[in-house]
């Protein structure tokens, strides 16, 4: 489905944040302006690839559109609730009704669902650069309209582009598509280096690390084990191993923001920088100037000096 020209590759996709119909997972870590996550539970888990358009959507209207520069594909343990009666995830919490939950596919009804450990493959796309922000622009259902399969209630669906700039052109006090475009034509045209990160080893990695430190955030103290990644201190897209003394634990947003720099370890005394981009979100600005929950060892503290450089 590959298209020529202005007309490339997109995908609708569904950032729903806590607002989700289905209760089989626990979502994801979605930040619509800079990447969006999914696992290999979803249809079309392969689709979205660096140079595709993606249209980010919450439960109600549009929120933007940018060009995915880099996929990131990683390991997890995730926490997959199912139907107690069929043991899929097919079902729905009710709002008001009991008993809470009702399966969409066997039609049981129960109070709890049964919750387990599962592995996943992880994808994450970081899309950045090129974000134009459209909040509120077109509906949900004009956003399906313009999908290649119009009733698909899947959460990545094929997307008309070519439809989609046509539908927004018609509105003069709309931001113009152009960033997004020149994105394309730059990524098609070998301006910048593709590439697919695959972290082979990654479970062993967070293992290891699990056993070093428990389930303990470096930076936020204790968190339950689900929530918590395992953070390389240097760039493992240019080194491609996991080294020994080369990682933390990382609460799954803190890692976010320290792969982007938005949060740091200041050298000197080891305690948090953050961005003064963050300091409007109270979580995060109770960080600045905190000491570390772990003690880094003398080859932990040469990378985060490395990653201070890099960053501030």
């Amino acid at each position: 489905m590959e298209i020529a020209g202005e007309n490339p590759t997109a995908w609708l996709v569904i950032a729903a944040g806590d607002d989700r119909e289905h209760a089989g997972n626990d979502g994801y870590d979605d930040a619509p302006s800079q990447h969006y996550s999914w696992d290999s539970t979803v249809a079309n888990r392969e689709g979205p690839q660096q140079g595709h358009v993606i249209v980010l959507r919450n439960t109600k209207v549009l929120l933007g559109v940018s060009v995915i520069d880099r996929v990131d594909k990683d390991t997890a343990d995730k926490l997959r609730h199912r139907c107690p009666a069929c043991s899929r995830a097919n079902f729905k919490q009710r709002k008001e009704l009991l008993p809470r939950y009702v399966c969409s596919s066997c039609k049981h009804e129960f109070d709890e669902p049964e919750s387990r450990l599962e592995q996943v493959t992880t994808y994450r796309t970081d899309h950045a650069a090129s974000w134009t922000d459209l909040h509120g622009v077109l509906t949900k259902q004009q956003l399906r309209d313009l999908c290649f399969s119009t009733g698909s209630q899947l959460s990545i669906r094929p997307f008309r582009y070519d439809a989609f700039r046509a539908l927004l052109g018609e509105r003069s006090d709309l931001p113009q598509l152009g960033l997004v475009e020149a994105r394309v034509r730059a990524i098609a045209g070998g301006h910048r280096r593709a590439f697919v990160r695959v972290r082979n080893g990654q479970g062993a990695f967070r293992a290891r690390l699990l056993k070093e430190y428990g389930d303990v955030c470096a930076f936020t103290g204790p968190t339950p084990r689900e929530a918590l990644e395992a953070a390389h201190l240097y760039s493992f897209a240019e080194d491609g191993e996991h080294r020994d003394e080369g990682g933390l634990l990382l609460r799954r947003d803190v890692h976010g923001l320290f792969d982007r720099g938005y949060l740091a370890v200041e050298p000197g005394g080891l305690t948090i920088d953050v961005v003064d981009a963050l300091h409007g979100y109270e979580a995060y600005q109770a960080l600045h100037g905190a000491v570390l929950q772990v003690e880094l060892t003398a080859q932990q503290q040469d990378w985060v000096r490395a990653h201070w450089a890099a960053h501030r």
